[in-house]
């Protein structure tokens, strides 16, 4: 069983650049999900979905090729990706032939697949279609306007409260104040959050002091989502529930943890400015 302490983060990593599926590095979701109460089935549906922003390959003639790619990893997979090691395996394209876009499609499907152990959606964009990539913030209201005093900086599920006495509301809400840290090296993740639900009113000012309690955690992008998506469903009691968060980009990467109560699409994968 993989451990992050064993993956090549914070470590010195040669430059690998001929293809080299081995590089990829999969960690069990299993430990984290248990440490916020998850043994069995998960209360939850949604994907991870990634943007590699310095995907390039040669084609047959040896002639360098860009491209983006949107990779999309259901959060019922057993593992996820470690994201250096995402990042190593994508640069092992570099110096590597491909007769062209799908077959570097295919090739990156079937390692990921394998790795995730579960069925994974890969979409590559070459450069005449670069300019057709939106950019857009997340819709909903910002609970940034308000003016809070934050004094808690690691996970404090304790400021979470709703209106159970309260009709019931539906809406949807949104800050750009999450930050939390590597689980391993402890460098910065910076990252907006957007959370919707049905349900008892959730205390704004409560629910957005919970969101800055990340700011001095270690934890990796898909573990953080979950557990706040864990933290909300127990103790304001949703009847539907959607926890998104868009991370800025990290080594021509950016990962996008979406997780929801009930079946439904998974949000565009559309960008923000700060990616």
């Amino acid at each position: 069983m993989n451990t992050p302490e064993e993956s090549q983060l914070g470590k010195s990593s040669a430059y690998i650049d001929q293809y080299d599926a081995s590089l990829l590095f999969p960690i069990p979701r299993a430990g984290k999900r248990a440490e916020i109460g998850i043994t069995d089935a998960p209360p939850f549906f949604g994907a991870d979905m990634w943007t590699a922003f310095e995907l390039s390959w040669l084609n047959l003639r040896g002639k360098p090729q860009v491209a983006l790619a949107h990779i999309t990893v259901p959060c019922e997979s057993p593992n996820i990706i470690e994201s250096k090691s995402f990042k190593l395996y994508l640069n092992s394209f570099n110096n590597t032939r491909f007769a062209d876009a799908r077959d570097v499609r295919e090739r990156i499907r079937a390692d990921i697949n394998a790795a995730v152990g579960a069925g994974v959606g890969v979409k590559t964009l070459g450069p005449e279609l670069f300019d057709r990539e939106p950019v857009h913030e997340m819709d909903g209201l910002n609970l940034d306007r308000l003016d809070v005093e934050c004094i808690h900086f690691t996970p404090a599920p304790e400021l979470l409260f709703a209106e159970f006495d309260e009709p019931p509301v539906e809406e949807t809400l949104t800050s750009n104040l999450l930050k939390s840290n590597c689980l391993v090296t402890g460098q910065p993740d910076w990252g907006s959050v957007q959370i919707s639900y049905a349900g008892p009113q959730i205390n704004q000012e409560g629910l957005l002091q919970y969101l800055v309690s990340f700011r001095n955690h270690n934890e990796f992008h898909e573990q953080c989502v979950e557990r706040i998506f864990m933290d909300v469903w127990a103790r304001c009691k949703p009847l539907k529930l959607s926890v998104y968060a868009r991370y800025t980009r990290r080594g021509g990467l950016d990962i996008n943890p979406f997780r929801t109560s009930h079946p439904q699409a998974l949000p565009p994968n559309i960008r923000m400015a700060r990616q």
